[in-house]
């Protein structure tokens, strides 16, 4: 492995061919294809992984059965503790994941520490959820009698993540599911197969240390046939899934044929809503990042602005301005804000994406193309590129996945809140304005129809304290923090009767 972060794999134990399976450190030999992860910054090979085929699948999923007896009978606590040394392991090697993640991922260095920040932070809040892991008590109408509610593991929890992060959704998920006495089985996008090798290598070190069951920690990388056989899997009560409203809904038909439970994090068609009344200061940083932070890949990304217009030409003269200082090129170059696609597939979407912004009628004003040349060689960076447009576009009512910049024009707070909600996914939303009065509209039941609002920042950047997740074709999941921890878990309703009578809910008589 001759390549620029060839120090950082020896540290994070990065072979230069990797198994595609793992209960615990144990990797398990596997007839899977072999591929290889390019890196979308410099087009160059990091190393290969032979994926996991039907067999190795199935050592991991019975080796998760047979932990999830043991790690469920350990107090809440201790898990949290188990997940405490875990977080403190990724403050130990924070600085090579991040880099990892940017140069698999092709998101700036950056970005990728933020990304291990975001698990270091989730292992933080799961050490507190471990010790308020709390039911309810009620009263019952009966007398001598109580009832309070628990909340019980569910079992195995399928983690299916996507390239756009890595890493940290896995954690979201992960370190919830660890304090609350389920076992995982993750199935990382073969995009970025090596973050995941990463992560199981570091966490297993924390487990092994402990001397807990390796099958807490299981690792799947597959192609979408073994992500297919976790869906259906019976085995497997749980599957939280991250990507697009597409796969979605093929694993959530998956998943409700059998009944199971599952979290959906799905697409994004996140807009920003920018008021007569706000500070323009805080408006374009808030856009910018929004539309062209991960190259246009989060699914939180800034795909719409929709402009007072009032506001509109000024606004409009200060993105030109402000995208004229952006600087494309390799994300491990902290001087750069905009790194590369993630592979030539994105670019060809992003092309398509335009041709059609043309074909119905959108009018330039940043015009997007390919970058080629020194730097470039991957193929794989754009130019962002901003449209102004009709809402009612097709394309603009689908998600690219592409730093491309929608501009729209309004004349009410109505009218503007009635286009940020006519699109299939509802995920993220902002409003900038200093109006209390429009914002409290934009907050209300009848503002913002996304799962995430927001006020005076921008739709990109969430914290982990907040659940984390959209409605409409997003899903309804949530994750991270608030109480997303209940769906890791199921609820169980006792009545205690420490009577001498037995008598019926309803003043129903039943006499023998």
């Amino acid at each position: 492995m001759t390549n620029k972060i060839s120090h950082i794999l020896e540290k994070l134990e990065i072979e230069p061919v990797n198994k595609g399976a793992a209960i615990g450190k144990q990797w398990i030999d596997t007839s899977g294809e072999t591929i290889s992860s390019f890196s979308p910054v410099d087009g160059e090979e990091i190393a290969k992984v032979t994926l996991a085929d039907e067999a190795s699948y199935e050592k991991v999923i019975e080796a998760a059965q047979e932990a999830f007896k043991e790690w469920r009978l350990l107090p809440a606590p201790q898990r949290g503790e188990i997940v405490r040394q875990f977080g403190n392991e990724l403050r130990a090697c924070k600085q090579e994941l991040g880099t990892l993640v940017s140069y698999e991922m092709g998101k700036s260095l950056q970005e990728g520490l933020g990304e291990v920040q975001e698990m270091i932070d989730i292992c933080d809040f799961a050490v507190g959820l471990s010790r308020q892991l709390y039911g309810l008590t009620m009263h019952s109408e009966r007398p001598s009698h109580r009832m309070y509610e628990q909340w019980h593991p569910l079992g195995t929890v399928g983690i299916i993540s996507a390239f756009n992060f890595p890493v940290a959704v896995w954690a979201w998920n992960s370190a919830l599911a660890w304090v609350c006495g389920d076992v995982c089985v993750w199935k990382p996008s073969e995009k970025v197969p090596l973050s995941a090798i990463a992560c199981q290598k570091i966490a297993q070190r924390v487990f092994d240390e402990n001397n807990i069951n390796p099958g807490v920690c299981g690792l799947v990388i597959g192609d979408v046939e073994i992500g297919k056989r976790l869906a259906a899997d019976t085995r497997v009560p749980l599957i939280s899934a991250t990507g697009s409203t597409r796969m979605g809904k093929a694993v959530g038909a998956a998943v409700g044929a059998r009944l199971g439970k599952q979290i959906l994090e799905l697409g994004g068609n996140n807009a920003i809503i920018i008021s007569e009344h706000s500070d323009l200061d805080l408006v374009i940083p808030g856009a910018v990042f929004g539309a062209v932070g991960t190259a246009g890949q989060r699914c939180t990304s800034t795909r719409r602005l929709i402009i007072n217009e009032k506001v509109y030409e000024e606004v409009k003269q200060r993105l030109v301005k402000a995208y004229g200082q952006l600087k494309i090129g390799d994300p491990l170059d902290e001087n750069n804000h905009v790194g590369p696609l993630i592979d030539k597939d994105a670019v060809s979407m992003y092309e398509s994406a335009m041709e059609k912004i043309a074909a119905e009628g959108g009018k330039t004003v940043i015009e997007g193309e390919v970058l080629n040349g020194p730097g470039y060689e991957s193929g794989c960076y754009v130019k962002p590129a901003i449209y102004e447009v009709s809402n009612e576009y097709e394309i603009v009512c689908n998600e690219t996945f592409a730093p491309i910049l929608y501009l729209i024009k309004y004349k009410t707070i109505e009218e503007a809140i009635a286009m940020q909600n006519a699109v299939p996914q509802g995920l993220s939303s902002a409003i900038m304005t200093t109006n209390i009065r429009e914002s409290e509209l934009f907050l209300s039941h009848v503002g913002s129809d996304c799962g995430i609002a927001n006020v005076n920042i921008g739709t990109s950047g969430a914290e982990i304290g907040g659940a984390f997740g959209g409605e409409k074709e997003t899903g309804g999941g949530r994750e991270s923090g608030s109480d997303a921890w209940k769906a890791y878990m199921r609820r169980q309703t006792n009545t205690i009767n420490y009577s001498k009578e037995l008598p019926l809910a309803q003043g129903i008589k039943f006499e023998l």
